[in-house]
Parts: structure tokens; sequence; C-alpha cells
């Protein structure tokens, strides 16, 4: 494999009478064997190229080096594997084994057109970045950017791989809502500062279902944190009722949600269809703090008397002097602590058999803290916030390659790591134990032959993962 790497020998401390020298000679070695991994999971669930057919390709196929779905493996894999930026790609271009993973039979990169790219199997960062820029309305016509993805259909990817991740229908699913801030530190299209968060930044939307993604909406932020909430439920439940009819769906959010367009919107389903049901936070006020007034009194007393904190709970109907439309059920949590009184209110449309006024709060309410990590996995292990490209729609495809490398290791998690030590383990962990493994590949006329670090750690971890991506279904 052609190299530009010098390959002058290198002197380190010597050890006892011996010397300690290195070169950048190893040949065919990489430092992403557990890639292979993904490969065979995606294989599997055929995401890479259920999203490739979310695209437009009008390039000349005569003249392409780099298919669609290969380049979409690139970006995606890579974020994976922990390469965040572009330019990124223009050293990975010469590793032969994330070139296997991707696809290519030339993993040396022997047969490119042109001798400068002799020894790159890869596409480079601006064959990359010529993909994420190509505008919506570009066609064959164009010089370079002629490669068009299609927002609704990659929004509908999202959900159906979600659904097809479930064997049967369940009979009930949470869908978490959630903004958060993605700073940005340049002139992007659509960046405004944020007084809360201090910062120029865009305001993406998140939905997620447990541990699955289903929707990452980069928006602007200059609006309401649930600008747009309506619709995407409105989409999602559309969706997800063709395939599941009577599955029961609950909207769960913070008060930021706690928006009466939201709340009707859910209490007016037509008849034929099920009523979606809402767990909301919901900002406290002096007139909601009456409504608790002898429930804090009798957390106050509790925690008096026992020297711990102390929860009393209420349920009581409420509405706003103007906001809202019509009255509606309030769950009070009056809570005593050390530090004084701590008072949280959350608004529902469940049925009061449903659950206890505390159940709901403490096991429905609360556990929505777990989306908390699924957007941080996406933008700290994966790099979600990476938003530095001009406009906003290149922001909005590398949000959603963060997402489908999100997708694709948290279903290695969930498919290939079950009963294993590494089952509940984060994206970051997955790569540092996982992928991160020292791999020499072998080519030859008949087959590659990769040999992984024998002092790998996870060596069982590992062959499990691949029995357990073997024996799920095939998609088909």
């Amino acid at each position: 494999m052609n190299t530009e790497c010098n390959v002058a020998q290198l002197e380190f401390q010597g050890v006892g009478s011996r010397k300690v020298q290195a070169a950048f000679d190893g040949g065919h070695l990489s430092s992403d064997g557990g890639a292979l991994l993904l490969r065979e999971l995606d294989e599997r669930l055929r995401v890479s190229q259920r999203f490739a057919e979310c695209f437009t390709d009008y390039r000349d196929a005569e003249l392409v080096e780099h298919q669609l779905v290969e380049l979409l493996r690139q970006r995606v894999y890579g974020i994976a594997l922990g390469y965040e930026d572009l330019n990124d790609h223009d050293d990975l271009a010469r590793d032969p084994l994330l070139a296997l993973t991707v696809g290519k039979t030339d993993v040396e990169g022997q047969t490119r057109r042109r001798s400068a790219d002799k020894g790159k199997a890869l596409a480079s960062s601006s064959t990359l970045n010529r993909l994420e820029l190509t505008p919506a309305e570009a066609n064959g016509t164009n010089r370079y950017k002629k490669v068009v993805y299609h927002p609704e259909l990659i929004e509908n990817l999202m959900v159906d791989l979600f659904l097809d991740s479930f064997a049967q229908a369940p009979e009930e699913i949470i869908l978490d809502f959630d903004a958060t801030d993605d700073p940005v530190h340049g002139n992007q299209e659509g960046r405004f500062f944020h007084g809360y968060y201090g910062c120029y930044c865009y305001m993406p939307l998140y939905v997620t279902c447990g541990e699955h993604l289903l929707v990452a909406q980069l928006r602007e932020a200059n609006q309401d944190a649930s600008a747009g909430s309506v619709e995407v439920l409105a989409r999602l439940v559309r969706r997800i009722r063709a395939r599941w009819p009577e599955v029961r769906i609950i909207l769960r959010a913070d008060s930021g949600f706690a928006r009466d367009t939201i709340m009707t919107w859910c209490e007016q389903q037509p008849e034929e269809q099920q009523q979606v049901y809402y767990v909301l936070g919901m900002a406290k006020n002096e007139r909601l703090l009456k409504k608790i007034g002898n429930e804090l009194v009798a957390a106050f007393a509790r925690h008096v008397q026992t020297g711990n904190a102390a929860r009393v709970f209420g349920s009581f109907l409420y509405r706003t002097r103007e906001s809202w439309s019509r009255p509606r059920r309030i769950v009070g949590k009056a809570e005593w602590l050390s530090k004084g009184a701590n008072p949280r209110f959350i608004v529902t449309n469940l049925p009061e058999d449903y659950a206890s006024p505390k159940d709901l709060y403490e096991k429905i309410y609360c556990a929505r803290g777990e989306m908390e990590n699924r957007i941080k996995e996406q933008q700290l292990d994966l790099f979600a916030d990476r938003t530095s490209a001009h406009t906003l729609r290149a922001n909005q495809l590398r949000l959603w390659f963060s997402s489908l490398a999100y997708v694709l290791v948290s279903a290695m998690r969930r498919i290939a790591l079950s009963n294993t030590r590494l089952a509940k383990a984060t994206c970051g962990t997955i790569r540092l134990k996982l992928f991160k493994i020292g791999a020499r590949i072998k080519v030859s006329v008949r087959r590659f032959v990769v040999q992984f670090a024998s002092a790998c750690p996870c060596q069982d971890v590992f062959a499990q993962a691949l029995n357990n991506i073997h024996a799920y279904p095939l998609r088909t």
C-alpha cells in the first residue's frame, strides 16, 4: 500500500540494555478492527442501504469511483469510530480495513484513476464535503454538487428503524421530547443568540423512546423550545399508528412543552383513533402553590418528625387565566427537604386509574431524565454538535449522520451486546472497548484475512457480539 508517512526510525528510552526503536512501516494495520462488527450489524439491519435510498444521485455513473452508499458508510462509520471532522478522512482514505468495512473491493486503492489517488481507497474530505453541501435544487447540470438528500424520507427512515426493532407491537410507548443547545462559533446560517444558554446556537429538537432515537431536527434558536412539536408529534403518531393501530402513545416532556396547542392536539384526536396521552412538567406559580398548601404543611410536619426528606402528593383540576382553553389535571409534589420546600408539578390527561399521583410523578415523569443520557451520547460521544457548515441544510445532514451513527451503536448495544458485560455501556465505552482494536489485514486474490491484536481485553465480548448479530433476523 502506498503511503506518504515518514518511515524514518524513531528512538525511545531504552529498557535495560536494549534499545527501543520504532517506525511507521507496519503495513496494513488499523486501529479500528471492531469496525467489522459495525458493518456486520449494518448489513443485518440494512441501515446504510435504506439511508442511501433517501438521496437522489445525479452523478454520471461511468465517472463515479465512490458509490453513494459507500460515501454514507464512510461518514457514518467514521463518526461511530470517533472521527468527527471531515479532515480526518484525508488520512483515513489510506486505511484498508475501513475501506473493507465500507464495502470497497480494492482496499489498497491501486485501481484509482488519478495517480495522486493511488493508495487511497476511500473518498477524500472534499468529496464528502460536496455530499454535505449539495443544495436542494441541484440536478445533473451542477458541476460538482450532485447528490441531493430528501428530508422527509430521512425523517420517515428514523421512525421506520424504530418500528422495525420490535418483533411485535408493544402495548404502550412513551415518546420523550426535549430541546437542547448546539453552540456555533462562526457565521452559520440560522444562528441566533439564546439568552438562557448564553451563546449563539442552534436549538435541535430530539424525540426518543427508551434507547431509540426517532427525531433529530435542527432548528434556529430564536423560538420557543416547543416550536414545531405539534407537527412532529402528528407525523410520528400517524406513522406509528399505521404499523401499530392499538398502541397507547404517551408524550413526555418538561415544562417547556406544556403548551395549550400540544395538549389540545392530544385531546382532540378523531374518534376512530385512540387518544394520545401526555405527561408534562409544569412551571410553579402562586396559584399552584396555594393548591398544595395543605400537602406542603403535611410534608413539613413529616420532615420535622423524621428528619428526612418528605413527600406528599396531591391531584386537582387547574386552568391558567389566559393561555389554556380548558381545565386540566395537575399532579403536585409537595416535598420538604433540609434546605426547605421543593414543590413540583406535572399536567396530564392520563386516566386517574392509570397510576397513583405518586407513581405518576416518580415512576413515569421522572424517568424522562434518562433521555438526557441519549442527548449526551449524541453530542459528546457521536459529535452531533459539529454543525460548522455554513448552511442550515448541510448542518441538518451532519446531525443526521450523527443520528444514524447513534442508531447503529445503540443497536449494537441492544442486539450484539445483550447478556455481555457491555450491555449497558455508553456509546463512547463501546467504541473504546469494542471498536478500537488493533488489526492487521492481509489481502489475497481469494480472501481478506484480518488478524486482531492478541492482547485485546474484550475478545470474549467481541465473539459473543458477532454470534448475537448472526442470530438476529435478517431484514429483507
